[in-house]
């Protein structure tokens, strides 16, 4: 574990190493774009992820409802100008994501009159799968060979680590899981296919994705590579939980990528001192930005996670931040201003950054 004294926050000292430089003997550092940053179009985000970076993900263009919106046909235009980028930039390009339960539009689990599909009838299985086959039939297919990952199944269980009752569960069946990675190897064989799901540190959940994945690989399932989305809080999880769920998954000689990264300043330890500061003034207690004791907290933090992370180098391949500065986090809200990234609104490096940077030359320095 990183102590606040091994922390620098000077920008001067390794001040032009970059995030994919620091990591280049470890693991791919990635980060996840919207449409403004893959069309070049932000001036503060793109430098940054072409200076930081070396592998990419989409915030929303490849999710269901944005390339098959109705049933009539696609829309690629965006996602086409998304893996147009990467090649561009020679980064990895990661697809997310073919089937999940949210962002799928209502009319793929309807018949032709609008009626919902029944699981009790086995022509809306069989209407469903096929749906979900050409579906990722087309949208691996085309990209296939230039979109090396692909998150073919998101968040499929619950809290408990048992599957979650979604359309395509209740439609399909327990089996929809194997379909979904049976038909995405078929559009591209050499594609890295990722499950991807937050809260695996928590052990129900974990040892639910670990049944889940000894049962594919049991079955001859093409899964590959496992996605901890890891939106992390100031304490959890906490960096035994974090050591303990890449070493399970490493065990089932899965690659792991942490794949949605980012730490919620307004959650977790600080979340009494937060309320009593919001009783008192709103809920954007932040909105100056953050005092130095959080800035130093967060990058003490971070520093922590990825010495977890460094140390499981071998297994761990990819590790994906969900947005380029603070102003592009799904985490904010109205009146509700976050800072969980390691670059703030202006684009500056925040000293999580150095502290994230410092984790890595130190490792390659003990090689």
């Amino acid at each position: 574990m990183v102590t606040l004294g091994m922390l620098i926050t000077s920008t001067n000292l390794h001040a032009q190493t970059t995030l994919k430089e620091a990591f280049k003997n470890d693991f791919l550092v990635g980060v996840a774009i919207n449409q403004n940053q893959f069309n070049n179009a932000d001036q503060r985000g793109d430098p940054i992820i072409k200076a930081q970076f070396n592998a990419i993900s989409p915030e929303n263009i490849l999710k269901w409802q944005s390339v098959q919106p109705t049933p009539d046909g696609y829309d690629f235009t965006e996602a086409d100008q998304y893996v147009e980028f990467g090649e561009s930039n020679h980064m990895t390009t990661v697809g997310h994501t073919l089937v999940w339960h949210n962002q799928t539009p209502r009319w793929v689990f309807q018949d032709a009159n609008g009626r919902p599909l029944s699981g009790t009838n086995a022509a809306d299985r069989e209407l469903l799968l096929q749906r979900m086959h050409d579906h990722i039939q087309t949208v691996v297919g085309r990209y296939k060979g230039r979109i090396q990952i692909w998150d073919v199944v998101n968040e499929a269980l619950q809290d408990n680590g048992q599957l979650r009752k979604s359309p395509w569960e209740k439609i399909i069946g327990d089996d929809y899981i194997e379909k979904a990675f049976q038909y995405a190897h078929e559009a591209d064989p050499a594609a890295i296919l990722r499950y991807n799901d937050y809260s695996l540190e928590n052990e129900a959940k974990r040892n639910g994705a670990i049944a889940l994945i000894k049962k594919l690989q049991a079955e001859g399932i093409p899964v590959t590579a496992i996605g901890l989305q890891d939106h992390a809080k100031m304490d959890w999880p906490t960096v035994e939980q974090e050591d303990a769920t890449i070493s399970a998954f490493a065990a089932l000689g899965l690659k792991v990528m942490i794949t949605e990264l980012d730490v919620n300043v307004l959650g977790g330890a600080r979340t009494a001192e937060i309320t009593e500061m919001a009783n008192q003034g709103g809920t954007n207690v932040y909105n100056n930005g953050l005092p130095p004791d959080v800035q130093q907290a967060l990058a003490k933090r971070y520093a922590d996670l990825f010495g977890v992370f460094a140390k499981h180098h071998g297994a761990v391949s990819l590790v994906t931040f969900w947005g380029v500065t603070d102003g592009d986090s799904w985490l904010n809200r109205p009146g509700r201003m976050n800072h969980p990234l390691l670059f703030d609104r202006a684009g500056r490096p925040k000293p999580a950054f150095q502290a994230v940077v410092q984790v890595g030359l130190r490792q390659s320095a003990a090689k």
